[in-house]
């Protein structure tokens, strides 16, 4: 589990210190004030260890190849033109720092680099092991009508897709679960169906289909947005990458939702937490943060959870941070809706 994530001087944070949850953990903030940044650069770096771990014949991590490995991964998920990019912009060369933490300190990791750097970055602290198992990022839009000859194509060719959509139609591709876990998944499966109204199934041409009761396949082209990204979530529990201890990062979950979805997925987001997934999502839905923070608090102990709320000033945007909502003091998105209703109401 990433226990802890402080940055200098990234992006648009001067500085940043986010004390994560186990379980879940919501960023709220408004249109550019760094969500996506967070969870691209935390998700970047866990994927970069995880990747290398998993190739043929790997020994123990090493500075000179990590160095590499850090720096590729961020400048194909951010799509900078060079590392140094991701540096806060200012007078004169400035340096950022990023560094992860988590329960098994082996896996700790630090580096740093500045506006002039260009592919690479310096580890100032060598992570001592490889990340276990895969993260996922779910972007804002689905990927299942993506998903027929994607991976190859993206491998074979050079096209400006964060590398992201390519990661995550790889996990699409992993055959079902077969016996015992088959069955750890399927608690999870059955709300998500129930809300899909069917089952997701893949073709021997690698093409995903909704297999609806008494109606057959329907083709994802055909099937509502909304319910695609959740035949996307069903198919990443059917085949295990999102079952037992793992991290799932998802960039604003509640586009294309209609509110009666996104209750149901805020109930499948907290089973995935506590069925060992940690989940990082970034949204300025006020109804899903919501939910969210009712259905955890019905909980109780069960369920630990930590907001992020991003607040721009002037020299840079502030990240404000506690266990509820209500500990966030300054959030403009929740302002701005709440405000809205009021006006509604005066209407009425």
């Amino acid at each position: 589990m990433l226990k802890r994530m402080a940055l200098e001087n990234l992006t648009v944070f001067p500085r940043a210190d986010l004390a994560f949850s186990p379980m879940l953990n919501v960023i709220i903030g408004e249109n550019g004030s760094g969500k996506s940044q967070l969870l691209k650069i935390a998700y970047s770096v866990i994927a970069a260890s995880a990747e290398a771990g998993r190739l043929p014949f790997s020994n123990g991590p090493t500075k000179a190849t990590m160095q590499k490995n850090y720096a590729e991964k961020l400048l194909t998920v951010l799509r900078p033109e060079a590392v140094g990019r991701l540096a806060r912009r200012g007078q004169g060369v400035r340096r950022c720092e990023v560094a992860l933490f988590f329960n098994n300190p082996d896996l700790d990791v630090a580096f740093d680099f500045t506006t002039k750097s260009k592919t690479e970055v310096r580890i100032s602290k060598l992570n001592q092991d490889w990340q276990p198992k895969a993260p996922v990022f779910f972007p804002t839009r689905e990927l299942l009508t993506l998903y027929p000859g994607f991976v190859s194509f993206y491998d074979q060719h050079y096209i400006e897709f964060p590398e992201t959509y390519r990661d995550t139609c790889s996990l699409l591709g992993i055959p079902s679960l077969k016996g015992a876990r088959e069955k750890s998944a399927a608690a999870l499966m059955a709300p998500l169906e129930k809300a899909m109204g069917g089952k997701i199934y893949l073709d021997n041409n690698g093409r995903f289909y909704l297999k609806i009761p008494g109606s057959g396949n329907m083709e994802m082209y055909l099937v509502a947005e909304g319910i695609r990204k959740l035949a996307m979530l069903a198919r990443l529990v059917a085949n295990g990458s999102l079952i037992d201890k793992g991290y799932l990062f998802w960039d604003e979950p509640e586009s294309n939702l209609n509110p009666k979805l996104i209750k149901e997925l805020a109930k499948v987001i907290l089973d995935l937490c506590m069925g060992g997934i940690q989940v990082f999502i970034a949204s300025h839905s006020l109804f899903l943060i919501r939910e969210l923070d009712i259905l955890a608090q019905g909980l109780g102990s069960r369920i630990k959870q930590r907001f992020f709320g991003l607040r721009p000033e002037e020299d840079g945007v502030v990240v404000e941070q506690g266990d509820h909502l209500k500990d966030l003091q300054t959030i403009v998105l929740l302002d701005e809706e709440l405000t809205q209703s009021d006006r509604y109401m005066e209407i009425g």
